[in-house]
């Protein structure tokens, strides 16, 4: 019974490790970096990006952090994944904060039609 229930465990860790790493390739690539250089610029060896974001293993909490202030996000932005690109969602809604009523009017009839 220990053994069944260590597998499923297992494979449940392992599918988090997929998706918490394609996540992470996923809003690097739309900073335009690459795993190398993300490693490097977080002090950690040059592997390090790649081996998350190939399920090897998961950061620390305090590197899940550094993580996100790299890419301009925030850790629930991070887990968001229904906001494809989280940086420009945050950059647009900065913008919007700015306008007035007729404004967001207009955006807001924009978007729309964009869908």
């Amino acid at each position: 019974m220990d053994s069944l229930y260590s597998k499923i465990r297992w494979a449940v860790i392992s599918m988090e490790q997929k998706e918490f790493g394609q996540r992470l390739a996923e809003l690097r690539i739309q900073k335009g970096v690459s795993a190398r250089d993300m490693s490097l610029s977080l002090g950690q060896s040059a592997g390090y990006i790649n081996n998350i974001e190939n399920g090897v293993n998961f950061p620390s909490m305090s590197v899940f952090f550094y993580i996100c202030d790299y890419l301009g996000i925030t850790p629930k932005d991070f887990f968001d994944t229904d906001t494809g690109n989280p940086t420009k969602a945050n950059e647009l809604l900065a913008v919007c904060r700015r306008l007035n009523d007729a404004q967001l009017d207009n955006l807001l009839a924009l978007a729309k039609d964009l869908k």
